[in-house]
């Protein structure tokens, strides 16, 4: 056998498996082609986005955050819009429990529905005791 006629058979084997699976490889050609296509097209638009730095802070505990509501109530004269059996105990400083002059819920100062209460609205309570004697419930979500 001579070099042209090793060519042809291979060239006539080329054609055959061309024939037989030209819409396969089309196929899976095109397949990799989006692929690739839609991964730039992610890749570009990621770098158009600006994104900064996330900075975590250390948060102060909750009993400092209640006490700090507690001393910006009495700062501002805060004065109980409710009857007169709501009396905020603020200007203590003793906050063992908060409520809310909106509510007749108390919690806990760490408790998130605590956390919640404006400054101008939060009452503060020395014990469970002087809450209930005010009218407020314990918050089932904080108080067990």
């Amino acid at each position: 056998m001579n070099m042209s006629t090793r060519k042809w058979k291979k060239l006539e084997k080329l054609r055959i498996f061309w024939e037989k699976y030209e819409r396969r490889v089309v196929l899976a050609i095109g397949f990799i082609s989006v692929a690739v296509i839609s991964f730039e097209v992610g890749v570009l638009q990621g770098n158009k986005l600006d994104q900064k730095t996330l900075v975590i802070e250390k948060v102060p505990t909750e009993i400092a955050l209640a006490s700090a509501k507690v001393q910006e109530a009495s700062v501002l004269g805060v004065e109980s819009k409710k009857d007169s059996k709501v009396e905020s105990t603020a200007s203590t400083g003793e906050c063992l429990f908060v409520g809310s002059k909106n509510s007749n819920k108390y919690h806990k100062p760490d408790c998130r529905w605590a956390k919640n209460i404006k400054a101008e609205n939060l009452v503060c309570f020395k014990n469970e005791e002087e809450a209930k004697n005010k009218g407020y419930v314990g918050d089932k979500g904080c108080i067990k």
